[in-house]
């Protein structure tokens, strides 16, 4: 099953009619991950008993649009009684007793579960190269990076083994692999979906969102998980509309803010003209699109990742060789054990952001660091509002560049840092944002950044959808399938 020139709708009429079962679906879906998986890495465990699962849900009959239909899940998104990891050989032996909240709602609508995608270890990184697991490849050309965190995610979406995949988004990690590989990804308002079994990185910045080619697919998925969660006291009780159902492509009237600093002097021109001629076409359709300056951006990485780093040497503390994960063997007593396991257990990156973290909230540097990137976060939470009380919506490029390649920035951590510099603010202000395809550079995907105020997610699957039926990116077939075909 190759689901390029498939949606949600078209299986589900598919399932209803009984052209196919979700036994056999899920059953061809699985063969042709298996086919790839070599030359992708996508998954760190792939769901063979899926099949079974798909079975029950024939027998109990189709009910609603996700019901038999098979979904990827992030690794770092609790399945009870599948193995997860977040990549990281420290959870290897991991086996949660208990599913996270968005994972049982998509159970409860009868999706199905394909396995779990790679990452970065612990969703730190935009490469997904820090995976104990070893790195996904771009579904455009294999020799790239799929982006991070959610590499896995939006390879296995863009090359068409799966119509749909949950990521995580901390700074951009839906965003930039969903730019990189030329699909739609969504991170929702913070508070709209439960973080609730979900391994925890920043948990002031961490959202759970979908990938998918085509924008209402994600709107059909991201309803479905959405909604307040008595598990998680920081999700929101909005009601969660309709999204898909209220999809309008009509952008008269629509204004759009471009922050004059989202046109980054480092950003590839070629990926600056693709954005550009998205603009034009928001403008052709009736939007109105204005330069607005946000001046506290040229702060928003340090920020964050002060911010982030302090957030994840907390949460990551749990980590000790003692009640689960990895052990270290041959230690002589308890302060060895916690040593030896943390140190053979996280990767450098990992280490490298407890250790930042750590600092940052020592006695001595606290005041200076983590105390002044709180305040001016709260800045640029009022800039980007006080722009999103005049406009519908704030746009500009996901990223500086289109796709890498493997092994040319990983070694240099502030250059990886600064590939997040336009997603960070979403992220810092809890703001729902999207990426779209725009177009292409170079013969490799560009994604237009969306962003609006929170919780109205539908000015973005509007506007997306707008820019979705123009230029129909989802019919683009991924250099790298051609060559294969």
């Amino acid at each position: 099953m190759d689901y390029l020139n498939q949606s949600i709708d078209s299986l589900h009429e598919q399932l209803v009619n009984k052209e196919i079962t979700s036994e056999e679906l899920t059953k061809e879906t699985l063969q042709r991950i298996h086919s790839k998986e070599d030359k992708l890495n996508a998954f760190v465990t792939i769901n063979d008993d899926a099949t079974k699962d798909a079975a029950k849900v024939d027998a109990d009959g189709i009910k609603g649009r996700l019901s038999g239909i098979p979904i990827a899940v992030k690794d770092n998104i609790l399945t009870k009684g599948m193995l997860t990891t977040a990549s990281s050989k420290i959870l290897s032996n991991f086996m949660p007793i208990y599913s996270a909240t968005v994972f049982e709602k998509l159970n409860q609508a009868g999706a199905i579960n394909l396995g779990k995608t790679n990452l970065d270890e612990f969703a730190m990184g935009s490469s997904t190269e820090t995976s104990y697991y070893g790195t996904s490849h771009n579904a455009w050309d294999h020799t790239k990076v799929p982006g991070g965190s959610s590499g896995g995610s939006a390879t296995t979406v863009a090359t068409g083994d799966a119509i749909a995949a949950l990521g995580t988004d901390t700074g951009g990690s839906i965003r930039q692999p969903s730019s990189f590989n030329g699909i739609f990804g969504i991170k929702p308002t913070y508070g709209r979906v439960s973080r609730w079994g979900v391994v925890a990185f920043s948990s002031s910045l961490d959202e759970v969102g979908v990938m998918s080619k085509r924008v209402e697919d994600s709107a059909e998925v991201l309803q479905t998980i959405a909604g307040h969660d008595d598990h998680d006291a920081t999700t929101s009780e909005r009601e969660v509309t309709d999204w898909r159902a209220n999809l309008n492509k009509d952008m008269h009237g629509i204004k759009i803010a471009v922050p004059k600093e989202f046109w980054h002097e480092g950003t590839d021109p070629k990926v600056l003209k693709t954005i550009d001629e998205a603009l034009d076409t928001y403008k052709k359709l009736g939007a109105t699109v204005e330069e607005i300056s946000l001046p506290t951006l040229k702060h928003a990485v340090e920020v964050y990742y002060v911010i982030a780093s302090s957030e994840a040497s907390s949460n990551l503390q749990r980590y000790d060789g003692v009640r689960y994960g990895y052990r270290a063997k041959d230690v002589k007593n308890i302060k060895q054990l916690f040593v030896n396991s943390r140190s053979e257990g996280f990767g450098d990156e990992v280490k490298r952001r407890i250790m930042l973290g750590t600092f940052a909230l020592s006695a001595g540097a606290y005041d200076a660091y983590f105390k002044k990137a709180a305040q001016v976060r709260t800045i640029f939470i009022n800039e980007l509002n006080d722009v999103l009380s005049k406009y519908d919506l704030i746009a500009g490029p996901v990223t500086t560049s289109t796709a890498f390649g493997i092994g040319e920035k990983i070694d240099d951590p502030l250059a990886m840092y600064m590939n997040d510099i336009l997603t960070i603010p979403a992220n810092l202000a809890g703001l729902p944002a999207a990426s779209v395809p725009a177009g292409l550079a170079d013969g490799m995907p560009v994604g237009l950044q969306l962003m609006a105020k929170q919780f109205d997610e539908q000015s973005i699957f509007n506007a997306a959808y707008a820019l979705q039926e123009e230029n129909k990116f989802y019919q683009q077939i991924p250099t790298a399938l051609k060559e294969e075909d």
